[in-house]
């Protein structure tokens, strides 16, 4: 009884700090999992412990609990979560159908085949609407990789990344062009949106420290050569 009235005076976070490894603390993990989902927060450390307790106490392991687990990892993206979540699901588990999906998904994600993507999503909008803003994530995960790739992006290239058409897709680039320094030129056939530049779009930003000398460096090195 003493034990379980100290558990509860320490938070989830620091309970997965201090002993990662204890049964006592699963259902307290669960619980943080579907805080998680409410409060549209995300700690991915806490998740993985869970996780390893189910590899421990496989009879306790709760599919809907996985489930939300991995689509919070999706919606971490670029990030390697939903690999080093799904290392931890035994097969048997992945072999669900709905684990099958969301594995379909974060393929169709790593290899930035969007379209793909919605037309898969949007047809199991029962599993992924459970996780508030899984929509804007992905969004945001897609305009990532766009601008990894593009100075200017077509506009039907951008409204099949991310889902969006007609006047909600102007109202979505106005946001943008607001706050986050995009800017809209006509092409040939249709809109272009210039993307800011970074070291990806653009080459020339990149620093190459392998090349670089500091100057105090430099300065050190003249009276040795003189």
């Amino acid at each position: 009884m003493a034990s379980e009235q100290a558990a509860e005076s320490y938070t989830v976070e620091e309970l997965v700090a201090v002993n990662p490894y204890n049964p006592d603390i699963l259902n307290d993990l669960e619980g943080f999992v579907n805080d998680q989902v409410s409060n549209q927060t995300y700690n991915l450390d806490a998740n993985l412990s869970l996780l390893r307790l189910y590899q421990f106490e496989p009879e306790r392991l709760s599919v809907q609990i996985v489930s939300r687990i991995l689509i919070k990892a999706l919606m971490a993206m670029p990030g390697p979560d939903f690999s080093l979540c799904l290392f931890l699901i035994p097969e048997h588990v992945q072999m669900e159908e709905q684990f099958k999906t969301l594995i379909v998904l974060s393929h169709y994600l790593e290899t930035a085949r969007f379209r793909q993507f919605w037309d898969e999503a949007s047809k199991n909008r029962n599993i992924l609407d459970v996780v508030p803003g899984f929509e804007q994530a992905i969004q945001s995960y897609a305009i990532h990789v766009l601008s990894l790739t593009y100075q200017k992006v077509p506009r039907p290239v951008l409204a099949e990344a991310i889902n969006i058409e007609g006047l909600a897709l102007d109202k979505f680039l106005e946001h943008h062009i607001a706050n986050s320094g995009w800017v809209i030129e006509k092409g040939a056939r249709s809109q272009l949106i210039v993307l800011p530049r970074n070291e990806f779009n653009h080459p020339e930003l990149k620093k190459n420290t392998g090349e670089t000398v500091p100057f105090e460096h430099v300065t050190r090195i003249f009276p040795v050569l003189s």
